[in-house]
């Protein structure tokens, strides 16, 4: 398609989102790519950092399939990640008075050992990054990233007859 047929059918309001869209994308593979970094001294990786977080975060212990939808990550590799975590001494199963197949993931000592060097690591890097941020800007970046989550998370709920919409 010529561009100018596909900018006269995009909103400004569009093209601005566009434009958001792909530096969050950029933004998303530089922070991991930093995050690898940042953990890797822990044998860590932002993927398991991230799963780690979310077990240390959960009010109780949750199994695979709720810690993937809390990330809005695919069940089948969090599960594969919350496996290697476990053959690492990282996590452990619990049994699951709710259903029997289901397991619960908790942090051992060691994966809480592990965790909080992370966050001890990520602490005066997050600070140092946010020095030239306004904390308003922070708040409203924060916003717009929810909503546009928000709304695509409606997007992608089926339809009565199945299909994303």
């Amino acid at each position: 398609m010529p561009e100018a047929s596909r900018e006269a059918k995009r909103h400004e309001a569009g093209e601005a989102l566009t434009e958001f869209i792909l530096s969050m994308f950029r933004a998303n593979n530089v922070t991991l790519t930093w995050g690898d970094r940042l953990v890797a001294p822990f044998g860590l990786t932002s993927a398991r950092w991230q799963i780690l977080g979310a077990i240390a975060f959960a009010d109780r212990a949750q199994p695979v399939a709720w810690l993937a939808r809390d990330l809005g990550a695919n069940r089948q590799n969090v599960q594969r990640i919350v496996n290697d975590l476990e053959k690492e001494g990282l996590v452990g199963f619990e049994a699951n008075p709710h259903h029997r197949r289901a397991q619960l993931v908790v942090l051992t000592e060691k994966g809480q050992r592990t965790y909080d060097a992370a966050i001890a690591a990520y602490e005066p890097q997050v600070n140092r990054l946010a020095e030239s941020l306004s904390l308003d800007d922070i708040k409203a970046a924060h916003r717009v990233m929810a909503v546009l989550r928000e709304k695509l998370e409606g997007e992608n709920e089926p339809d009565k007859q199945g299909i994303a919409r």
